[in-house]
């Protein structure tokens, strides 16, 4: 013990210490041993008993098994506890939201006429659009929708089991046949495949709509309808 408080003693970037105090410190029980014996030894048959069986439990699960065994301890203590004791929960890694970008088709892409300027003075100024995937009672499902820039109201939406052609193009003719003079209107969207065919760039020039595309993988571009979408997908979740 001599030589141990000898070397931190010499050591200027630790702080100096006495031997009473480091013999102090060295003998002290463990407070948390004292005081939360009990439940660390139950956390370690929780945590074998289901890792056995499934996955690594997390400290949320294993404090839901404590409360209801009656045990009276927060989330954040059984948290500092697994992590003194070595003990860490499997997380799954998030997947990545449904993208529909599969690359250029040549001539097809078109610039960014927003330029983050996301809001309208008046309706039928800006419109946005996008696909995002989630679940629902283990189904995947793809959501459409079309977001007026004034007001962000929801001009039109689809809802699929494919994010096909056939769901943008459904989704987009219902806004057509509520919304007629749309001559000037600038329709944004991201540079997936279903907005640079040629079917739907069809329908947008001959009603006089200009497209406008974000910039490759930069989400910001689209700024207003990845936060709503992100919205949605929280509640949906």
């Amino acid at each position: 013990m001599k030589k141990i408080i000898e070397i931190i003693n010499t050591n200027e970037d630790l702080p100096h210490i006495s031997r009473s105090n480091y013999y102090d410190a060295y003998t002290r029980d463990d407070k948390d041993q004292v005081n939360h014996g009990d439940v660390i030894a139950r956390i370690q048959e929780i945590y074998d008993e289901i890792k056995n069986r499934y996955v690594a439990p997390g400290y949320r699960r294993i404090t839901h098994i404590l409360h209801r065994e009656g045990y009276q301890i927060n989330r954040k203590t059984v948290n500092r506890l697994m992590r003194k004791m070595d003990l860490y929960g499997y997380v799954m890694k998030r997947r990545h939201p449904y993208s529909s970008y599969q690359g250029d088709i040549k001539g097809r892409i078109k610039p960014d006429l927003i330029k983050r300027k996301f809001f309208a003075l008046r309706p039928n100024m800006k419109w946005y659009t996008d696909i995002t995937e989630f679940n629902l009672k283990g189904k995947k499902l793809y959501l459409s929708p079309i977001i007026d820039g004034c007001g962000r109201d929801t001009v039109a939406y689809n809802i699929s089991r494919h994010p096909n052609l056939k769901q943008v193009m459904s989704m987009s003719n219902d806004a057509f046949k509520t919304n007629q003079a749309l001559n000037g209107l600038i329709f944004h969207t991201d540079r997936g495949w279903q907005y640079q065919h040629k079917a739907y760039q069809h329908e947008l020039a001959i009603r006089g709509i200009e497209q406008s595309m974000s910039r490759k993988g930069c989400s910001p571009d689209d700024g207003l309808m990845e936060a709503s979408l992100a919205f949605l997908n929280e509640k949906c979740s």
